[in-house]
């Protein structure tokens, strides 16, 4: 899968340049559609074109793979973009499939 890098480039952005950058700042300044970076941070595997990548490579001044990095996938672990986090697909003790949790009131 590949994931992107956006908010640690406008977080060395904003640390450079002593000031803070939002999304939409970025998708004006770059010409990058606000929705299409809202999907490229927060949606796993999104998938965007080369014009897109190629105008954000030229907004933060990077290289491509600055900008995005490959993240080899492993059956039944679930991704973040901080961490990586495993979780059995049966509950261990019943053997039985994992329930999704409900929401806590």
């Amino acid at each position: 899968m590949i994931r992107f890098r956006l908010m640690e480039l406008i977080a060395d952005k904003q640390f450079r340049e002593g000031r803070r950058t939002s999304i939409t700042d970025l998708a004006e300044q770059s010409g990058v559609s606000r929705v299409t970076l809202s999907k490229m941070i927060n949606h796993r595997g999104y998938c965007t074109g080369t014009d897109t990548l190629d105008k954000l490579c030229e907004y933060f001044g990077c290289e491509l793979a600055e900008l995005a990095e490959y993240v080899r996938e492993v059956p039944g672990q679930v991704t973040t973009a901080s961490k990586r986090v495993t979780k059995p697909a049966v509950d261990v003790e019943s053997k039985a499939p994992r329930r999704k949790s409900a929401s806590k009131a």
